[in-house]
């Protein structure tokens, strides 16, 4: 397996002297994206114009990207499509939740979900106007929460924050059990762990497309329709791209076939274009395989910051099988820790009120760079390092 991933990390462009540990956030760029989107900009984009949206397949490119996807999230072929933003996609799986439960009054969400997700869920249930109640429980506490009163659960399987990790498959069951939907967002998941939404049988899934699959800043999300409810459900952005025959320029909208309907505006082509080329990585790999090594990784580096950092405090789950592939520390002063990591080469993040968050990306991930990066951490906390103005001043990402 250590040959495996030495095998992809030579796929990566990753600067010398770094040790990346924020995959989970901004994924590395593939060495082979550069040359690839430059030839849809030259070849296609400029020798063919408009008529490549044939010729080169311009139009298929959604689909085509969402079966790539797909297969690493336990999705059949023709279910999961591209376009868009993250928070489009929660907007468009919510809104056809809620469309299909109409009794039904209840969002179910936990307070480790990304907030977009509650600002999209809080817009949209006030722009209805139908008395909807956007519930938000600790994330222990969802399961308990399921009743007939629930229209949708709307959760993050992968705790942004902590890398708490829900059981899928149990929550989904729960929900339908109770006649409610089930929608999870895969953002800290496509690519980190393995995903089975059809073994889960849920009924939604999004996910961006910007961290752990490598596809670039701001790279087009997807959303997951589950077969069964892919001729029913009620697009509520109901785009021209979404329409069953786009260039009939009908002046009412037919929902598309399957899928194809939760696509909304013209496709982006060159985003979707470094996507698919980043996408090759995982050719030659399985999200077991993945999975093992992220495991293998992340104890390496608890193991080493606990021995090494005790002002630093665990705010992960120990065990790796509750949580996804990233690992997090509280400390008072995490925003300047992790800016003193940064100016030594080692990226992290953080994320408020007091934590430090670390990726773990097997592609491009070795246990080499899990030991320098602790060793460089205990020596900033050891030192007092973070200490110092410079560190303090908030930017405006952090």
């Amino acid at each position: 397996m250590t040959d495996l991933f030495a095998r992809t990390r030579d796929l990566f462009r990753i600067p010398d002297g770094v040790v990346y540990l924020d995959g989970n956030s901004l994924g590395v760029m593939p060495k082979a994206v550069g040359a690839r989107v430059q030839k849809t900009i030259d070849a296609e984009w400029g020798e063919m114009l408009i008529t490549a949206w044939n010729k080169a397949g311009w139009m298929d490119m959604p689909a085509h990207v969402g079966d790539r996807i797909g297969r690493l999230i336990g999705a059949p072929a023709g279910s999961v499509t591209m376009g868009d933003t993250l928070s489009i996609k929660v907007y468009q799986a919510l809104a056809s939740a809620l469309d299909l439960n109409p009794t039904r009054k209840v969002v179910l969400s936990d307070n480790g979900n990304f907030p977009t997700d509650l600002y999209m869920a809080q817009g949209l249930l006030a722009s209805l106007g139908k008395g909807h109640e956007l519930k938000i429980v600790a994330p222990e506490e969802v399961e308990a929460n399921i009743d007939e009163s629930v229209a949708t659960l709307m959760i993050t399987e992968v705790d942004y924050r902590t890398g708490r990790l829900h059981d899928m498959k149990r929550l989904t069951q729960k929900a339908h059990a109770a006649g409610a939907l089930a929608i999870w967002d895969l953002a800290h998941s496509a690519g980190a762990i393995p995903v089975d939404l059809t073994g889960a049988d849920a009924d939604f899934a999004v996910g961006c497309t910007y961290k752990y699959l490598n596809g670039g800043p701001g790279a087009p999300a997807f959303i997951y329709v589950a077969p069964r409810l892919a001729e029913k459900v009620r697009p509520a952005l109901s785009g021209w791209i979404g329409h069953e025959a786009p260039f009939a320029f009908d002046l009412d909208y037919r929902p598309g076939k399957g899928v194809e309907r939760m696509r909304v505006g013209t496709p982006p082509i060159l985003a979707l274009t470094a996507l698919d080329a980043a996408l090759d990585a995982w050719d030659d790999v399985t999200m077991d395989q993945v999975r093992a090594r992220s495991i293998e990784l992340s104890e390496h580096f608890i193991a080493e910051v606990e021995r090494r950092c005790p002002d630093l405090e665990l705010a992960s789950p120990g065990d790796p099988m509750m949580r996804g592939s990233q690992v997090s520390f509280r400390f008072a002063e995490g925003y300047a820790a992790i800016q003193a990591l940064i100016a030594k080469g080692v990226i992290g993040d953080f994320r408020a009120p007091d934590i430090m968050r670390f990726g773990f990306t097997p592609l491009y991930l070795s246990l080499d760079d899990v030991t320098k990066a602790a060793e460089i951490l205990e020596d900033i906390m050891a030192n007092r390092l973070w200490d110092a103005p410079e560190f303090k001043a908030r930017s405006k990402v952090t």
